[in-house]
């Protein structure tokens, strides 16, 4: 019976990764298709076109789309790992009169859509003269977010207080206790946050699609420029339906990310097992 389930368990399992992986296999077979038979849904192609992936850097800008994104994405990251884990270190260090209210205010910030913010936001950034820009896209790092204010806080809080009042004793100042102290102690968390900030702003359309839809293709982030591609190609807009490239792009696409949760994996684990420990 053991054997049964143990049978069963790893059944269960290999269909659910099949199903997650089917829509990549899908990808890399589309990308290797010629125009013709990109969508006839083969996972094995009929005829094997490797002039696709030379083919589509002379196609399509897509050095300057991935060195776009690779820009914001990791200003965006550094950035707001920065200052959401100096406000949370606040938080959980420092004690004041309505700390506890602000933090709550904070929180409830969570519950706001994004499409309530959108406009202002939107506003702010046009008075400020930075549309058709990238400074949209990572400005606003730079004032935290809730979510990881509140995430990297949870760190802060199990880490032996003891450990900064003798800090403190010895003369560390409150600057000292974040960078010597805390920021080391805590580093696989705000590792979590950098990679979780990256994919978020690396697949981030809207924002893109907002503020650099009518700037120079050239400087469109790889969502906004694959989208554009999709657009140039139809047949309806004048193209020629050589959607092969596209998926091209989108399948090159994708390493970045990989590549980086491939390198952050042991830290990304070790986060989320020092956080699961109090004390």
């Amino acid at each position: 019976m053991r054997r049964l389930w143990q049978v069963l368990r790893w059944a269960v399992v290999a269909a659910v990764s099949a199903a997650f992986l089917y829509p990549f296999c899908w990808l890399l077979a589309a990308s290797l298709k010629p125009r013709g038979e990109v969508f006839d849904n083969r996972l094995v192609p009929r005829t094997v076109q490797w002039s696709n992936y030379a083919q589509v850097w002379r196609e399509l800008p897509l050095l300057d789309w991935l060195g776009n994104s690779i820009l914001i994405a990791v200003l965006s990251a550094t950035l707001v790992t920065l200052t959401s884990s100096m406000v949370a270190f606040g938080f959980a260090w420092f004690r004041f009169p309505g700390r506890d209210l602000l933090f709550r205010v904070l929180l409830a910030t969570m519950m706001l859509p994004g499409a309530v913010t959108l406009i202002p936001n939107y506003l702010i950034w046009k008075h400020l003269g930075w549309l058709g820009t990238n400074v949209p896209l990572w400005g606003g790092t730079l004032f935290g977010s809730a979510f990881y204010i509140f995430l990297m806080r949870q760190f802060f809080l199990s880490l032996p207080r003891d450990l900064f009042e003798a800090a403190r004793i010895d003369g560390c100042s409150s600057w000292g206790l974040f960078r010597r102290i805390a920021m080391p102690l805590v580093l696989p968390s705000a590792i979590i946050v950098f990679v979780f900030e990256f994919q978020a702003s690396w697949n981030n359309f809207t924002g893109p699609l907002i503020y650099l839809n009518f700037a120079d293709p050239h400087q469109y982030t790889v969502p906004l420029g694959i989208s554009y591609a999709m657009t140039q190609y139809s047949p309806t807009a004048g193209g020629q339906g050589d959607y092969q490239y596209v998926m091209v792009a989108a399948l090159l696409v994708t390493l970045p990310v990989l590549a980086l949760f491939a390198v952050g994996q042991r830290w990304f684990i070790e986060g989320i097992a020092s956080g699961s420990v109090k004390g």
